[in-house]
């Protein structure tokens, strides 16, 4: 079994890993960073929870090799600490059980930085890349246009 050393941008920082070729990045983040919040869901890209961004795109972890990440930059929902899109989900009862909630974030967040000005038809079809089981996406909208409004 082959392994590597790669070094990573993750949330600012440079990381080291010692990774199987065939490692995805949602694994590496998990188990070799210690990085959670990604969260492993479907594992084929249908349910959004191990969304991240690279390169200020909105990316599904569990379908990119960590091998394809050096000399790109990578945020976690660990890196969007005190982001205003967080406490919006607070204010806004934007989750239940919270495990969908982290790739949600991620991916509203890339959202808000590209699309300053979305309307609602932007905001629902960048909200179909994510499921969440328990509660509607009504909330999730709003507080994504209490952010933008803030803007």
């Amino acid at each position: 079994m082959s392994k590597s050393e790669i070094t990573i941008e993750v949330n600012g920082e440079f990381r080291k890993a010692y990774i199987r070729h065939a490692d995805n990045l949602l694994h590496v983040l998990r188990e070799h960073l210690g990085l959670t919040g990604a969260k492993p869901g479907c594992l084929n890209g249908d349910c959004g929870a191990c969304t991240v961004e690279v390169d200020g795109e909105p990316v599904k972890s569990c379908l990119v090799l960590a091998m394809e990440m050096p000399g790109k930059r990578i945020t976690t929902v660990e890196g969007l600490k005190d982001a205003p899109i967080q406490k919006a989900f607070i204010e806004h009862f934007a989750f239940q059980c919270g495990y969908c909630t982290p790739g949600f974030i991620v991916n509203c967040n890339t959202l808000i930085q590209k699309h300053p000005d979305a309307d609602d038809a932007t905001i629902r079809e960048w909200l179909e890349s994510n499921i969440c089981r328990c509660t509607g996406y009504k909330e999730i909208e709003t507080a994504i246009k209490s952010v933008l409004a803030q803007q």
